[in-house]
């Protein structure tokens, strides 16, 4: 078998049928398709074995995108694996063109350009912008700060999925980016493919980073802690790693103070231990505020100031 198309599945009936279609837009032979049913309470599961007898459906109860995505590579044969959540697509000849691209250069990752299916007017989706980025930094660096791609924009070697393991169950909400970062921190190297590779469908209710910031930032902060203790444990703490852990643990800290007061202390102390003294240098009247009083004084000024901008606000509406 060439390629495994690997589905976590939990409620995604309305989206399923289209979802499975991108895939036989591939035009591709050897292509299995595990979809791994999380213990969806809608009619997933009948759809697919009422409707697509080619998919090899496993059920489980709710535990997870993660574990559902483990659950399936446990059992996938193929040479390379693919990851599509069963709201996204896959683009017409996607695959064929990123294993020509994994085989032409040895590299053990593949990914490229993703567009996202917005919400319509009329309940439909339709297309927005195309996002094009490129890794510029060693990809443990730009996979550990911002740089992102939905798991349907990469395509995956079995050899370096074999040596993370496992998806990181631990991160419920940036689970999608620490996977590519553990396939950088196992050796793994990354090609790029140009043109349109996958749609992420963004749904109205948002993101989950949007929707629970604590939960998000408290996987911000828990992934920097394994991070760090991984690049204690593999080559040491560089200067350049340094900064990037500065640079998480102050995101952390920046967004925790007002709305999760623990998760911000934790995150204090990591800074105070990799640089005593640490004051952000940016935004700049904010570092000015902290070196006269403080770094925590300085958040709780902040709070005052934006609780009484608000209050301000609403008055003059």
């Amino acid at each position: 078998m060439q390629t495994s198309v690997i589905i976590p599945c939990y409620n995604s009936a309305r989206w399923i049928r289209e979802t499975l279609q991108s895939i036989a837009s591939q035009q591709l032979d050897g292509i299995e398709v595990i979809a791994v049913d999380d213990g969806s309470t809608d009619d997933s599961a009948d759809i697919l074995r009422r409707e697509f007898s080619f998919v090899r459906l496993i059920q489980t109860p709710n535990r997870g995108a993660s574990h559902a995505r483990n659950t399936g590579t446990a059992v996938a044969s193929g040479k390379f694996i693919q990851y599509l959540d069963a709201d996204d697509l896959l683009a017409a000849g996607k695959i064929a063109i990123q294993i020509a691209a994994l085989e032409k250069t040895g590299a053990d990752v593949a990914y490229g350009d993703w567009q996202p299916l917005v919400p319509g007017e009329n309940g439909d989706f339709v297309r927005g912008e195309v996002v094009a980025r490129r890794l510029e930094r060693a990809p443990e660096f730009e996979l550990f700060d911002d740089f992102w791609c939905p798991p349907a924009a990469y395509l995956f070697r079995r050899r370096i999925v074999e040596k993370v393991g496992n998806w990181n169950e631990g991160l419920p909400i940036i689970r999608d980016a620490r996977f590519a970062l553990d396939c950088a921190l196992h050796g793994g190297t990354f090609t790029y493919c140009a043109g349109v590779m996958c749609y992420y469908r963004k749904h109205a209710n948002g993101s989950l980073s949007r929707r629970d910031p604590v939960a998000f930032n408290r996987d911000i902060y828990r992934n920097a802690c394994e991070i760090e203790h991984w690049w204690r444990s593999h080559g040491g703490l560089t200067k350049d790693r340094i900064e990037a852990l500065i640079q998480r643990y102050t995101q952390v800290t920046r967004s925790t103070y007002e709305n999760d007061r623990p998760t911000f202390e934790k995150a204090l102390l990591d800074l105070e231990r990799l640089a005593p003294g640490f004051i952000p240098a940016q935004p700049r009247h904010f570092a000015l505020v902290a070196r006269l009083i403080g770094y925590r004084n300085a958040e709780a000024a902040g709070v005052v100031y934006r609780r009484a901008k608000r209050l301000f606000l609403q008055g003059q509406a």
